[in-house]
Formats: structure tokens, sequence, C-alpha cells
């Protein structure tokens, strides 16, 4: 495979071993490591952090790796955000993986055949291997265009991440105004995402909003397959975020992507399909903020 992986690890070398044998199995030309430094306060982290970064470093097959590790511990924001802007400083584009999101195979060439197929529209921003449907299938293609970027195993260009802002400098400014209704189309949504982006000011633990952020800011669109690629095995009390076990979008199951790909006949964001992952999906890790948050919509905008 030509297109570059990146991969994020940190301190579960257990789960790194399982990523690492899948994205093997794809054989890129190019794998670039990011891994984060252990914290000085949790004992044994720092063997973790050396397991996992062994297990990345001699390839059974021909690829040349380039590692980006820190020293000290960056955190859940500051890590994946810096690693990543280190990806696109030596790529054109590339394929991410973090050390809990285990794809299926085919989905490094959905991936890649995206990835050239859309390289010079800037109307796309990112390529998900994520589908949040729950086995409703919305469209008759392999894709659909979505207003979400997830990013539990992604794609995308150096044309897009330079428009990614960590700080979201921009967001107290378009706060003001009837950007966010407009763009999402609908107040619920709206009152969510805007209690999810004032909160980005005080919390730098996290860096997938302020990419949802950059990418509303430019009208830009997701591509999410109709099947699922990718599933995030690492939940559990010994994860930062994803510790609820019965969360709906733990440990889903993947499906295989059919090939020659089917293409959109259009690029629009799928309302439908996008309604049902705000509330099944992101709703689902929050649901008293947006119960309270829907008693207080009406009016608010």
């Amino acid at each position: 495979m030509n297109t570059p992986v990146a991969l994020l690890i940190f301190n579960r070398p257990e789960l790194t071993a399982r990523i690492f044998a899948e994205i093997g199995k794809a054989r890129p030309a190019k794998l670039l490591v990011i891994a984060d430094g252990p914290r000085a306060d949790q004992p044994g982290e720092e063997e973790r952090c050396l397991a996992a970064r062994a297990i990345v470093e001699n390839p059974n097959w021909d690829c040349e790796v380039l590692k980006n590790y820190s020293d000290v511990n960056l955190g859940c924001g500051r890590r994946p955000a810096s690693g990543i802007n280190w990806v696109f400083q030596n790529v054109e584009e590339a394929i991410i993986l973090e050390d809990d999101c285990l794809p299926h195979p085919t989905f490094f060439r959905f991936c890649e055949e995206l990835l050239e197929y859309y390289r010079n529209d800037k109307r796309v921003m990112t390529i998900s291997g994520n589908n949040f449907q729950h086995g409703t299938r919305r469209t008759i293609e392999s894709y659909y265009f979505s207003r979400y970027p997830h990013t539990w195993g992604w794609a995308t260009w150096r044309r897009a991440w330079q428009l990614y802002d960590f700080e979201a400098k921009i967001w107290p400014e378009l706060r003001e105004t009837s950007w966010l209704p407009d763009t999402l189309g609908d107040r619920e949504s709206a009152a969510y995402w805007r209690a999810v982006f004032d909160g980005l000011s005080s919390n730098s633990d996290v860096w997938d909003y302020q990419w949802i952020f950059s990418c509303w800011a430019q009208h830009g669109l997701a591509i999410l397959p109709n099947v699922n690629l990718i599933s995030n095995i690492g939940w559990g009390n010994d994860a930062t975020h994803t510790k609820a076990l019965d969360n709906p979008s733990a440990n889903l199951a993947t499906e295989a992507m059919s090939f020659p790909l089917n293409h959109p006949r259009y690029m629009a964001s799928n309302r439908e399909a996008d309604k049902f992952t705000l509330e099944n999906h992101f709703v689902g890790w929050t649901p008293k903020l947006y119960r309270r948050l829907r008693r207080r919509v009406l009016g608010r905008y």
C-alpha cells in the first residue's frame, strides 16, 4: 500500500499489538508513529509506554518508520494534535489510527481509493471508517456524506489538516452569530454543539471536537462508509474517555467494504443519518447535558 499510515500509541501494549498486526497486513510503505510520554504520578506507566513502543520498532514488512515520541506526557488533546501536525509536515496525505481502533482489512483500500478520488476536491475534509447507524443503510452507494468527521480510524490530506485549529480561536466570534444553527439546520443540534464548543477553552484534553469545529468552519464534508469498518476496542476503566462498556458505540462489529466503490451521485450531508448520530453516538456520552439543553432550546436562538 502506497498511502502512509500514522499510528498513535501510549501505554497499552496489548491493544497496540492488535492494531499493529492489522496495519502489517496492509503493508504500508511508510509508517509514522506518534507516542505520548508517561505520567509521572502513574506507577508502572513508563514500562507500559516502552512496551508499546517496542512493538512498532521492527515491522515484518518492507517499511520506512518515522517516529515522533514525547518524553513528557502531553495528554489526550495536545499529543494527538501535535502528532498529527508532525505527520502532515512529512506527508501530503495519511490514514490515521489510534491504538484502540481496530480496522477491518478493507478499511485501508477504502481510504486509499477515496484519498485519491477526492484529493483535489476541497469540499471533502476527511474520510472515516466509522458507521454509527447500527445496521440502517442510508443510501444505495458505498458511502455517504456527513457533517461529522469521525476519527476512530480516518484519513485526510495536508490541505485539510492545515485548517485545523486546536484552540478554536474564531469560536467566540462565531458564537455571537447565527453561524452554528445555520450550519446545522436545527436548534437542538446547535444548542448541544454550542455547549461543547464553549467548553473547549477550558479543556485541553480533547482534540477531535476542534477538528469538528474546523471542518464546519470550512463547510467541509466528511465521507462515512455504509458499513462499519472500525471497532473501538479500548473501552474500560483504564481508558480516559471511553469508559462505559454499555455505550452503543463500544466494540462495534465490522463488515467488509465491497469493491469497486459505488460513488454517490450528489454531494450533501445526510441529515437523517446525522440526526441519528447526534442522538445515539454523541448524546450517548452526555445524556444529562442534552436533556438540559433540550428544555432550554426553544427561544434560545
